[in-house]
């Protein structure tokens, strides 16, 4: 048996460049791995199944459109394993379809489980590449920490981060469809009249305000550089995150934004005890299903049980 645990992320910026020929969209994108995770046990089995607990996990699908089967397939083909054999039981925390990338972070856990289950010593960078074949936030949930995301997202570059941030997240009823939302935010910008392909939109870079915020570790700092251009879009379909985004700002804390495609919510705290407060007023105010206060950044998916 090899459990490991995958944290989800925050996207402190999040810039969308036009559409590109391959429908995706260039990104400038600063993840920020939390303490809030999924766990993913790996133990053998006949073919490759799942099994999933936790509050959202009626909404977690159990073939191979969950992506923690994915990653136990492409690791298996990868090597030439004809018949893998596994089953992964996921302990759900992280949002279903909220912004959080938390399938993201199963297929990444999945990898670093079944690569250690099957005793395969799959060096790093090729587990980044074949993260990178799963999806574009699926890398990131190996590294951790704090890391530039460009091209769709898949090309990391760490960053230097000092100290440690609060956050609470503010969970929504129901998901987002990440495309769907990229789909609002090209049309938004048609609306305007900007126009949304790459002559249109500049290639979008990492704000130097943000990194300086947190090479330093200044939350206020951090806090007045914070942004994603997908949040008009999120809101736009989503109005409800609007009293949401309010609610918390007005329980103090430093900052809010909606969380990469949404539709949860991220409010950056002074400390431990303003997010615990932000928190508590966010589960009150009825603007969202639940609220939770946690912290960063941590380290990506890592093993934290073994046994045989």
């Amino acid at each position: 048996m090899v459990t490991v645990r995958v944290p989800a992320k925050v996207n402190v910026q999040l810039g969308v460049g036009g559409v590109r020929p391959d429908g995706y969209h260039d990104l400038a994108n600063v993840f920020f791995a939390v303490a809030l995770g999924d766990q993913v046990t790996a133990t053998p089995g006949e073919g490759v199944t799942l099994s999933c607990d936790g509050p959202d996990a009626a909404a977690v699908p159990l073939d191979d459109g969950n992506l923690a089967a994915r990653a136990a397939r492409l690791l298996a083909a990868h090597h030439g394993l004809a018949d893998p054999g596994v089953h992964l039981h996921i302990d759900k925390a992280i949002p279903v379809a909220g912004g959080m990338a938390g399938g993201s972070a199963d297929g990444a856990a999945a990898l670093l489980a079944c690569d250690a289950l099957w005793g395969l010593d799959t060096p790093l960078p090729v587990l980044l590449e074949l993260a990178a074949e799963l999806g574009s936030d699926v890398p990131f949930a190996l590294l951790g920490g704090v890391a530039l995301g460009r091209g769709r997202g898949e090309l990391l570059e760490p960053l230097p981060v000092a100290g440690t941030f609060h956050w609470v997240f503010a969970v929504a009823d129901g998901g987002l469809s990440t495309p769907a939302v990229f789909r609002e935010c090209d049309r938004l910008r048609e609306e305007s009249g900007l126009g949304s392909s790459l002559a249109d939109v500049p290639t979008p870079d990492a704000d130097p305000a943000l990194l300086a915020a947190l090479a330093e570790g200044d939350p206020v700092a951090l806090a007045a550089a914070l942004a994603n251009d997908l949040q008009a879009a999120a809101v736009s379909l989503r109005p409800s995150l609007a009293d949401t985004l309010h609610a918390g700002t007005e329980a103090g804390a430093l900052a809010a934004l909606v969380s990469g495609s949404g539709p949860t919510c991220a409010f950056l705290a002074k400390d431990a005890d303003a997010a615990a407060h932000v928190a508590a007023a966010l589960r009150a105010s009825g603007t969202c299903r639940t609220a939770h206060a946690t912290h960063g950044p941590v380290p990506g998916a890592r093993v934290v049980k073994t046994s045989a």
